[in-house]
């Protein structure tokens, strides 16, 4: 199991948030994220968001800290990047 978290430093609504990927499969990514408590409806198109303040227990939970710009090449190299527009190419 390998999942990447980047630095939470994406605002929105009054709080500052990470990106969660998987560079394996999106079924071990909603599993992963169901086990850190991550709701379903923090999952966009190929990542949750975590807020900060989850930050730490994601990665005792497994995940491996990254930088946003190598979480992102590890989602492209895995074949699950999918970008804002795009048509899935598989049902999660």
């Amino acid at each position: 199991m390998t999942l990447y978290i980047d630095p939470p430093v994406w605002p929105g609504h009054g709080r500052l948030w990470s990106h969660l990927v998987s560079d394996v499969s999106y079924e071990e990514l909603h599993a992963f994220a169901a086990r850190i408590g991550a709701p379903r409806r923090a999952f966009e198109r190929d990542h949750y968001d975590v807020p900060a303040e989850r930050y730490e227990s994601a990665v005792a939970a497994g995940a491996l800290e990254v930088g946003s710009k190598e979480l992102v090449r590890r989602l492209t190299e895995a074949g699950l990047r999918r970008r804002k527009g795009a048509q899935p190419s598989r049902i999660v």
